[in-house]
């Protein structure tokens, strides 16, 4: 599983890596994207459901977590 952690403060939105990471995994590659931004984080799992892609939401403290395998 390729672990993305977007917690680190960027000039920009954490979802600006996170599409980038989507976009660059392989084809049934697994994906863990770690956030602490709630609004990137929601952002992130409406995306999801909006392409049928099937998530797991993993709240650890103040970071959130989804994992789901990029669709082929």
């Amino acid at each position: 599983m390729k672990t993305i952690d977007l917690c680190t403060p960027h000039a920009y939105s954490p979802l600006i890596p996170a599409v980038k990471a989507i976009c660059e995994a392989a084809d049934g590659e697994h994906l863990e994207l770690v956030l602490n931004n709630v609004s990137a984080f929601n952002d992130l799992k409406e995306y999801l459901v909006e392409q049928h892609v099937g998530f797991r939401e993993i709240y650890d403290g103040e970071q959130m977590r989804l994992q789901f395998v990029k669709k082929k």
